[in-house]
């Protein structure tokens, strides 16, 4: 018996790999997060598979009912919206796994900032301008960030920033990211991106904040903020340059 965390894209229900879909259509318990996971994907369940909806539930109690499918010798398909390996909350649910010698595998998936990029049609990073991402996020109720991690100083960089789980202070946002990026920095906000319902703000740091509001966004959104978002006039990649010797 294995749990696989499988990365079940930023919402659209195709964005997710061939392996994922494999691993839920094969797992005859499948835990996920019903405000996150398109419910497309349950589908691929196999017909009696035991559905479980982690929104509401506690860690120990979703980590019991993978102790509980290992007792009975079922593979469990534990879906997490996006990409696993940002913001999940894996690693405490694998901790608990590797401390009751349960196995587990992680598959990847399509992580939101990388629809959100696709949605504005954008490279995060374009020779000249920007050539760093930084995801981050902001405390507010969440966990708070270590020392060192807050916008301020993650901002002396310059560099192109996604922030996830942070649109709800997006006005805070703007006050620590100003004194760095000043305040015609271009900035965009998208929401659930890659659904049907996706929505996209492009704007400024000085009126990024007024278009959220008045969108109404609270929830299930990036902001990202850098040059990179309309620059046009930079050089080309030496990737394909003819000058590149491809001996």
């Amino acid at each position: 018996m294995t749990v696989r965390f499988v990365g079940a894209g930023p919402g659209a229900a195709d964005l997710i790999t061939l392996r994922g879909q494999r691993v839920i259509a094969a797992s005859p318990v499948c835990l996920y997060a019903g405000s996150l996971v398109p419910q497309e994907l349950l589908e691929c369940c196999p017909p009696g598979a035991r559905l479980v909806d982690t929104a509401r539930m506690a860690l120990d109690e979703i980590v019991a009912e993978m102790f509980a499918a290992h007792e009975a010798g079922l593979d469990v398909a534990r879906l997490h919206s996006g990409d696993p390996s940002v913001y999940s909350a894996m690693a405490e649910q694998m901790r608990r796994l590797d401390a009751e010698g349960v196995p587990y595998e992680v598959v990847p998936g399509v992580p939101a900032f990388a629809a959100a990029a696709a949605s504005l049609k954008r490279e995060l990073t374009v020779p000249g301008v920007g050539q760093t991402v930084v995801l981050t996020r902001t405390s507010a109720r969440a966990t708070p960030m270590p020392e060192g991690e807050d916008l301020d100083t993650l901002g002396r960089s310059g560099a192109t920033m996604v922030l996830h789980l942070a649109v709800q202070r997006v006005e805070a946002v703007v006050g620590e990211l100003v004194p760095r990026y000043g305040l015609d920095c271009p900035v965009a906000v998208v929401a659930r991106a890659s659904r049907d319902d996706e929505v996209i703000l492009r704007g400024t740091l000085a009126d990024i904040a007024d278009q959220v509001r008045a969108a109404g966004i609270l929830r299930t959104a990036v902001i990202v903020v850098g040059r990179v978002l309309t620059a046009s006039e930079f050089p080309d990649s030496h990737l394909y340059s003819a000058a590149r010797c491809r001996d």
